[in-house]
């Protein structure tokens, strides 16, 4: 059975039952979601080949203490850097170090700050140089798949339906969803509830319900579905070495469908598109 409570009355920590927002929850994650997805904007710029990750790194905890946020990622559970850098076959939570980026790789770059207390959670991909044509599709299929999900959210139907629009539409693509990671609640807490999976049937999980607010945030491999975690208990990689590509959006159900807190200011969010 699954519980839905009011958001403010509700401890701060994760009980399994699903936190329903009010409007300065939502004007809460705007702001924090934004500072997000400015930091994500500037990134573009700065990426290119030679650029080791951690001075990616030292930019997302550099923007984000000059804006009064701090990374969520850093010294959570352990983990010692205030991004994640998922390169070529790491499927996510690649940690940021002094290897330069390459000609020809694909990187995502997962951001969350938290801002006033509340998490603004996005990841977006990034070329480095000039990319394969079958990198550059796996980037394409995977933003529409994000947005076909996020297309999916509405109150009154199921979690299933971001999951079934994710999976249909990235099958259909020849490509394959990873099932090892899945979306999550936000808000105060980083992660909360509900799961939200990207593949399944649209008459299965959670009804979505007005002030729900969580991620989608679908990773799409070329080859097969399978991952591995790395030794240092947190790289993902595929277990075939073929390309994975993730893109992340924050968003809150409203009363007519949903509002997406995480998009750039400037349309940088879209693979292979000029800025808006």
């Amino acid at each position: 059975m699954v519980n839905y409570i009011e958001a403010s009355s509700a401890p701060l920590k994760n009980t399994g039952a699903i936190r329903l927002y009010g409007p300065d929850a939502f004007e809460g994650m705007r702001r924090a979601c934004q500072l997000t997805a400015r930091c994500l904007d500037e990134l573009a710029a700065i990426v290119k080949p030679g650029l080791p990750t951690d001075a990616i790194d030292r930019f997302v905890f550099e923007y984000g203490m000059d804006h009064g946020a701090y990374p969520a990622t850093l010294n959570y559970r352990g983990y010692t850097k205030s991004s994640c850098t998922s390169i070529n076959h790491v499927v996510c939570h690649g940690i940021p170090n002094d290897k330069p980026l390459r000609e020809g790789d694909v990187v995502n770059i997962d951001v969350t700050y938290v801002l006033d207390g509340w998490h603004g959670d996005s990841s977006r991909m990034y070329t480095v140089g000039t990319v394969k044509r079958a990198a550059e599709r796996l980037l394409e299929v995977t933003y529409e798949a994000l947005m076909r999900g996020v297309a999916a959210v509405r109150p009154g139907a199921r979690t299933g339906a971001i999951g079934e629009a994710i999976q249909t539409f990235a099958e259909n693509e020849r490509c394959s969803v990873v099932r090892d990671f899945c979306g999550h609640g936000v808000g105060r807490l980083f992660h909360d509830s509900p799961n939200i999976l990207h593949y399944g049937r649209a008459n299965e999980g959670p009804e979505m319900r007005e002030g729900m607010i969580f991620t989608i945030e679908p990773m799409i491999n070329l080859g097969r579905p399978h991952v591995k975690v790395l030794a240092d208990g947190w790289t993902a990689v595929t277990r075939d070495r073929s390309l994975s590509a993730q893109y992340e959006h924050t968003v809150g159900v409203t009363a007519t469908g949903c509002e997406i807190f995480t998009l750039s200011p400037g349309g940088l969010d879209r693979p292979g598109l000029p800025p808006l």
